[in-house]
């Protein structure tokens, strides 16, 4: 398994310190939220992308990938009945997908929460169908582009469309691509699936249609500053052959970002070591 850190946790430091900061705790890779690098992620270039990729190369680190896909510019959505919106929208999407391949990453999350709501359409049908509709295209972009493009199931708290694995499971059926896939989010899915996380990594991942974990705590904060155990989760990973990237994904940053940072990769490393 590849441990990667959520770069927005060290957004207060310039790209390179957040590299020296990740590579310097135990990480070997960041997943790149691109709010953290411009307020308009149209704006990010093909050459920005190439200069971020040898910046973590240099610190002896990956870019495993992006994640917080539409935060940035804001007002996007890809359940929305607005042709031109969903326009907008696709071309971000398919923008970032040519982003993430050229910084060396190899899976894109999509989250974003509040630009996936149901309540963006006429009806939750007309949503659903819009959202499928974009995800078919991305697919084939991500497939092209050599990248998965994960469709994230997230909490009932944050969004109303897609909220379990088995949700996604019926999207990732429908377009059946090897690019298109859904995963785990450790928080996410202890405010929302109904069996433990351990169990659900069992059933899952063995399908094929997950191919990505993040770890966060149902609290917000990082693994090991809550009450979830996550020596389970790791060890059904083992269990089922897991070598993919594990991304630590904490929302609350306390005392900071780089003692949140170093608090998971400290706990996580010593659960990899004890495993059976």
């Amino acid at each position: 398994m590849l441990l990667s850190l959520c770069n927005e946790v060290l957004r207060d430091y310039p790209f390179p310190d957040q590299c020296r900061i990740a590579a310097a705790l135990g990480y070997k890779g960041l997943e790149v939220a691109p709010f953290t690098i411009s307020d308009d992620a149209f704006s990010i270039t093909n050459a920005d992308a190439a200069e971020h990729r040898r910046i973590a190369a240099d610190h002896g680190i990956e870019i495993t990938g992006l994640h917080w896909l539409l935060v940035a510019p804001a007002g996007l959505s890809l359940t929305t009945d607005d042709k031109e919106l969903r326009g907008k929208t696709l071309s971000l999407l398919q923008h970032l997908i040519e982003l993430c391949a050229g910084m060396g990453g190899s899976v894109l999350v999509h989250g974003s929460p509040k630009q996936r709501l149901l309540s963006q359409a006429e009806t939750p049908e007309a949503a659903q169908e819009n959202a499928t509709e974009c995800l078919e295209r991305i697919a084939s972009w991500a497939r092209a582009a050599g990248v998965t493009y994960c469709l994230e199931p997230l909490s009932r708290n944050q969004t109303d469309f897609v909220n379990t694995v088995d949700e996604a499971a019926v999207i990732v059926d429908s377009i059946d691509s090897s690019a298109f896939k859904t995963m785990i989010d450790t928080a996410s899915a202890g405010l929302t699936e109904e069996q433990p996380i351990d169990a659900l990594i069992r059933q899952w991942l063995p399908t094929g249609r997950v191919a990505h974990i993040q770890v966060n705590d149902t609290n917000q904060r990082a693994p090991g500053q809550g009450e979830n155990k996550f020596t389970p989760i790791f060890q059904a990973l083992k269990d089922v052959g897991y070598d993919g990237i594990v991304a630590v994904e904490p929302f609350v940053y306390e005392p900071d970002g780089v003692t949140t940072a170093a608090v998971a990769a400290g706990y996580i490393h010593g659960i990899l070591e004890n495993l059976k």
